[in-house]
């Protein structure tokens, strides 16, 4: 005597409706999204790792540019040093000396400075370096190079959230795929029904998402 089997068994064999069909459908499109999400997200962190290496080049130059001004910035106030002690000791000779040899970028600032009055006016600037005509161009470089380090960064982030959008749409889609391979297989039809229409639910809200998404694509 053949034993009867629950009723949530597989579906009898040769049995096809409409159900299996969605079914079908139902899992070649969950493997055609699985399958473009897995992609995107490795095109996503080859994007961010890409980008991350340009970050990382980008510090290093910002901080060549600023231990150059910093070095210019010594130069500058041991030049103004030796200044200041020849006219102390009013030595005009070597103050003149001094002088012509500021660099460039200093004698603007000291230029300036020196029309204050400093020695005379109690309202001017303690050093030419606290004026705004002080200015060194390896300073503006760095902060231009720290400015696009932060963008690169932002743009990194960016990217790893991406990719981290793909991968989850990739854990949508297998679940979609799931829903669908039990749908086909058990036998009671409500049962059968409402796993199908979950899976239908969970691919078409999954790809929706995707297809929302930002895209690269490369040879």
């Amino acid at each position: 005597m053949r034993r009867a089997g629950p009723a949530v068994l597989l579906n009898p064999a040769g049995k096809r409706d409409w159900v299996e069909l969605a079914a079908a459908i139902l899992l070649a499109f969950s493997a055609v999204a699985t399958a473009w999400s897995s992609y995107q997200a490795t095109r996503w962190n080859g994007e961010q790792q890409k980008t991350s290496s340009r970050v990382n080049k980008t510090r290093i130059e910002a901080a060549r540019a600023a231990d150059r001004t910093n070095a210019l910035t010594q130069v500058d106030i041991a030049t103004f040093i030796q200044w200041v002690d020849a006219y102390a000791q009013d030595r005009t000779e070597l103050e003149s000396f001094y002088r012509t040899r500021f660099r460039d970028e200093f004698k603007p600032a000291f230029d300036a400075w020196i029309a204050t009055r400093p020695l005379e006016s109690s309202g001017a600037a303690p050093t030419p370096f606290a004026l705004p005509e002080y200015k060194l161009a390896s300073a503006a470089e760095a902060e231009r190079l720290d400015a696009q380090a932060e963008v690169l960064a932002a743009t990194v982030r960016r990217d790893i959230q991406r990719a981290s959008n793909y991968v989850l749409a990739v854990v949508l889609f297998a679940v979609a795929l799931f829903f669908a391979g039990m749908s086909a297989r058990l036998a009671a039809s409500g049962l059968r029904t409402a796993m199908l229409v979950v899976g239908w639910i969970v691919f078409l809200g999954a790809a929706a998402w995707v297809a929302t998404s930002p895209m690269s694509v490369g040879v």
